[in-house]
């Protein structure tokens, strides 16, 4: 009968029985409203939360869960942050996946689903800026990052292996199990955590664990839709506009 399961869940109740946990107790570890029977019968399927708790409390490797990896457990802060997936093109080399605000909203539950993937648009970038490396293109959604990055514009961001592969302030899509943000990325003392940082000052620098974060992507170049030919043109008459006024008052000051 448990054969039949997929292998995600007889894993998780695998870890279970290695806890000596009950289903109650097992759920109110991992904040599962009563017990984790409907999770163990195949009754609902794991949520990025529950794989998150794994994660954090039994350092359980999400790869291993979905038996995509033979490694169970990670080192404690030496979280896997590379791609799950990655998408190929005719030639066998590898797509750039573009990743559009709706699709951000899946975009954590969805990380190691091929077929998922196979719905999001991919290109190959024939520049020598993008060989060597994953790259993926996620749009951004909010004005958190004005006024580097506006709201529908899409940033290209080359993968990650580990946050100890990360550089301070530097700009990241972190993809977390509950969201996707774009954030300057700031290391603490303690390396279970990290701090990020919008450019806009309405919005707090806010902590995540480390033990949270699935995906990292460092941002190297962006793509805008709403260059204003004339905006340039218009600030530089202003500011020369103002330079003469203030060059007419200081002359007439010295008459």
């Amino acid at each position: 009968m448990d054969m039949e399961l997929p292998i995600e869940i007889r894993r998780f109740k695998e870890i279970r029985e290695e806890q000596g946990a009950t289903q109650a107790e097992f759920a109110s570890l991992l904040g599962v409203k009563t017990s984790t029977a409907d999770i163990e019968r195949g009754r609902t399927k794991l949520s990025g939360s529950v794989v998150m708790e794994l994660l954090k409390q039994f350092s359980i490797n999400p790869l291993w869960l979905f038996g995509e990896s033979n490694q169970k457990r990670l080192p404690l802060h030496r979280v896997d942050t590379m791609p799950k997936v990655i998408s190929l093109n005719s030639e066998e080399n590898e797509n750039i996946v573009m990743v559009n605000q709706k699709a951000a909203a899946g975009y954590p539950h969805n990380v190691q689903d091929v077929d998922w993937y196979r719905q999001l648009p991919a290109f190959d970038m024939p520049l020598p800026q993008f060989r060597n490396a994953t790259y993926r293109g996620f749009q951004i959604e909010g004005d958190s990052m004005l006024p580097n990055f506006r709201p529908d514009e899409w940033v290209l961001a080359k993968a990650v292996p580990s946050i100890s592969d990360a550089n301070d302030h530097r700009v990241y899509v972190v993809v977390m199990y509950d969201s996707v943000v774009v954030k300057k990325l700031h290391k603490l003392a303690d390396p279970s955590r990290v701090r990020l940082i919008s450019f806009n000052d309405e919005y707090p620098a806010f902590e995540v664990n480390v033990a949270e974060i699935q995906e990292l992507w460092q941002v190297n170049s962006k793509l805008t839709f709403n260059l204003d030919a004339n905006s340039d043109n218009g600030i530089l008459r202003e500011l020369q506009a103002s330079m003469q006024e203030l060059k007419n008052k200081i002359n007439s000051l010295n008459k």
